[in-house]
């Protein structure tokens, strides 16, 4: 199959996401909104991955690109190909899904457990806890016609499924350890500051619990792709 990246930022890339597409036969192109790049027509991919960023979905002014990829989205979500987005990738699909996006409460950065609320399809391998890796401000609703699949003590809203072919996780699980460490280098002003901030030595050290991440992203990412 014929998997797509979206990103924003040069320290978020796919991560996992391109070990399991080579793992699995696939093929993976990228497109760098930040350095110019424009989407791609939809009939140029069958899994749509949209990946994380710094900023708000809001930075209009120093992000012209954002509402040309809020059109891109929301033509893709019509075609019923299947989504994945994470982080910023997830608010962007809530976006565009009718959802808000606004401040959190409290930022939530480091090592912090989620309690997955749904686990039917495609979520069936998630175990009901699981701790992960969070890097946001931002939070969102759920779209109409969602279901709310995950919530952490620091943001109600951490995944939703719509339709059974768009997933969003305001939560990682596709970061590799260099990712991890491009994320904690690019935002270390954030690093330790507040109760759900972890420092960077703990940034950098995921907990053992950590590892099942890898596994329950390529099963999700399999589930999607039988979607297509």
């Amino acid at each position: 199959m014929r998997i797509h990246s979206i990103e924003h930022a040069a320290f978020e890339g796919p991560g996992r996401i391109a070990a399991w597409a080579a793992a699995r036969g696939h093929t993976l192109a990228r497109t760098a909104l930040h350095e110019g790049e424009r989407p791609p027509p939809p009939d140029a991919f069958d899994l749509l991955v949209v990946m994380g960023g710094p900023m708000s979905i809001h930075d209009h002014r120093d992000h012209p690109w954002l509402p040309i990829e809020k059109d891109f989205l929301k033509m893709v979500i019509g075609t019923r190909q299947p989504i994945l987005g994470i982080c910023l990738g997830a608010q962007l699909l809530a976006d565009a899904l009718g959802g808000k996006v606004f401040q959190n409460p409290v930022k939530e950065i480091g090592w912090f457990p989620v309690r997955m609320l749904d686990r039917r399809a495609p979520f069936a391998a998630f175990p009901e806890r699981l701790t992960v890796m969070h890097w946001h401000g931002d939070t969102f609703t759920i779209p109409e016609g969602a279901r709310r699949v995950a919530e952490s003590d620091a943001c109600a809203n951490q995944a939703f499924v719509f339709g059974e072919h768009v997933v969003g996780l305001q939560f990682h699980i596709e970061l590799e350890k260099v990712g991890i460490e491009d994320l904690a280098a690019a935002s270390l002003d954030e690093a330790g500051t507040a109760p759900f901030i972890q420092s960077r030595e703990q940034l950098i050290a995921p907990p053992p619990e950590s590892d099942a991440a890898g596994a329950v992203l390529w099963a999700l990412l399999d589930e999607l792709c039988g979607a297509a």
